[in-house]
């Protein structure tokens, strides 16, 4: 049974349950533009007081590449011990495939996916394997603008492994189209889609093995809070893996989430999780402690 979920006011509320923050980035704590102040004050306050603080991103890109990122837009380091990205998880999955060849699907700054792995890559005639990080231009495409190109792939049976299951993210007040989008499109087509980001395993896998390496002990998942604003990868992933979560009202669902006044809606959340066959244990307005 699906059960509303209890709307807090703050972390402060509820920090103490939690030995381990698992954190969702973008929409959680920027918005590709800039930081949110208040969240970042309270990871790193849970940071102090509590434990790690572990950034869970579905960035296609590996954590290298992202911590720059963070810099620029006034993430604070002290608001995060450690980043672990679908880039990261999703090397792993394309190593294991090496040398492909590999057809690459993206815009040129997701690069960074690709350093260092013994990859060979081709067109999509002769490729053995499809990585897709996201559109080649986002602002311009949508998903269906690829549908043609990726039939006759879908139809050799090549696997497509998807850097970045979201399927949109918020860039300042725009919605824009992510890599997860191109992957129901080959879905759809009858194609074998491989992801390694939220809400997929392997990427918690890797977060709670950084938490646990910072604990210095074993991580009891009962005290392990995940933070996120998306329905289909932080609640659903969350959920899969038995975590606690604290789904906030911002992001890709804000607008979903608040009331008249601009105020958390907890009845419309609860439509929204169980709408989305899914449930979280806490609800609050964008993150603050």
């Amino acid at each position: 049974p699906m059960s509303t979920p209890t709307l807090i006011a703050g972390l402060s509320e509820i920090a103490g349950d939690y030995d381990v923050v698992l954190s969702d980035v973008w929409g959680v704590i920027h918005n590709g533009r800039e930081a949110f102040a208040p969240a970042c004050a309270a990871l790193a306050r849970f940071g102090r007081e509590r434990g790690p603080v572990v950034l869970i991103s579905n960035a296609p890109r590996p954590a290298s590449a992202v911590r720059p990122q963070l810099d620029e837009l006034g993430v604070p380091r002290e608001a995060w011990a450690t980043l672990v990205t679908s880039g990261d998880a999703t090397r792993r999955e394309l190593e294991a495939r090496s040398p492909g060849p590999v057809w690459a699907i993206g815009p040129e700054r997701d690069q960074p996916l690709y350093e260092g792995l013994s990859l060979q890559f081709s067109g999509p005639e002769r490729a053995a394997v499809i990585a897709c990080t996201g559109l080649e231009d986002d602002e311009r495409e949508t998903a269906e603008d690829y549908r043609q190109r990726l039939r006759p792939a879908a139809a050799r049976g090549l696997p497509f492994v998807c850097a970045n299951p979201d399927r949109v993210v918020q860039r300042g007040d725009d919605l824009i189209p992510c890599a997860g989008a191109l992957a129901d499109v080959y879905a759809e087509l009858g194609g074998q889609v491989v992801m390694a980001g939220k809400p997929h395993a392997p990427i918690y896998a890797l977060a709670l093995a950084e938490a646990e390496a910072r604990l210095g002990r074993p991580v009891n998942r009962g005290r392990v809070l995940a933070v996120g604003d998306g329905l289909p990868t932080d609640v659903q992933g969350a959920e899969a893996q038995g975590l606690d979560c604290l789904f906030v009202a911002d992001g890709i669902h804000a607008a979903d989430l608040l009331d008249g006044d601009g105020q958390p809606d907890v009845e419309r959340a609860a439509v929204m999780l169980r709408e989305a066959g899914t449930s979280a244990r806490w609800f609050s307005g964008p993150l603050r402690w």
